[in-house]
């Protein structure tokens, strides 16, 4: 390489590095996360306790909405809930119609391993993330990361395990 070269490259590497440390550090991460609840028909008994695919979507929906709202959980503030219109899909390999009830959540954490809470649930179908713009991790930060991500699936496929005993 020429020498000119290495000095530009030097020059750009150092004016990354003044822009990584100008923009604004956030202590909190803020993320929009979406469930969608599925809701299974549960048969009449004898002649009457049967239920709507829909209502037992809505009542899931409730029950994760009164946890969300009064279990405390360390490091993460449920800042919104927004409760969707819950809707059918039908299943060709069950041959029935299953409905689902969406719920958004608006959430703060102070770390990105809390946002792995939301991430490993069986009801999760998105996440986006509002705050910051960028991350930056250290080598500590994604082994951290990776660790939890690891703990977590081992902790759900044993529960599954014991499930299917």
């Amino acid at each position: 390489m020429l020498k000119s070269e290495i000095n530009s490259r030097d020059k750009e590497e150092k004016s990354e590095a003044l822009k990584v440390k100008e923009q604004p550090v956030y202590s909190r991460l803020k993320f929009r996360v979406r469930f969608d609840y599925k809701g299974k028909p549960r048969p009449a008994r004898f002649f009457f306790g049967g239920k709507r695919t829909e209502n037992v979507a809505q009542e899931l929906r409730d029950q994760q909405v009164a946890l969300w709202k009064n279990v405390p959980l360390q490091g993460i503030n449920i800042e919104n809930m927004d409760l969707g219109e819950v809707y059918s899909v039908y299943d060709e390999e069950m041959d029935e119609e299953i409905a689902f009830a969406p719920l958004e959540l608006v959430v703060s954490s102070d770390s990105l391993e809390d946002l792995l809470r939301f991430v490993f649930r069986e009801e999760f179908r998105r996440i986006e993330i509002l705050e910051p713009g960028n991350l930056i991790l250290s080598s500590k930060e994604i082994e951290r990361l990776l660790f939890k991500m690891n703990e977590l699936f081992h902790n759900r496929l044993m529960l599954r395990l014991r499930e299917s005993r």
